[in-house]
């Protein structure tokens, strides 16, 4: 009795593995690869613009 609970089970396990190995609902994954180098500035500039304020009066 005991056998034959091992063994149906065992079966239904491998079954249950093959169908989920050879399923047809298979995704395609699309992977872009940029070939494109990425350049990074190390140096930002700004214009330097002196400051003006105005009167306070105080």
């Amino acid at each position: 009795m005991l056998l034959t609970i091992t063994l149906i089970l065992f079966s239904l396990v491998t079954f249950n593995l093959l169908l989920l190995k050879f399923s047809c609902n298979k995704t395609v994954r699309k992977t872009k690869i940029n070939k494109k180098p990425v350049v990074l500035r190390t140096r930002i500039t700004m214009a330097q613009t002196s400051e003006k304020l105005a009167p306070t009066g105080s």
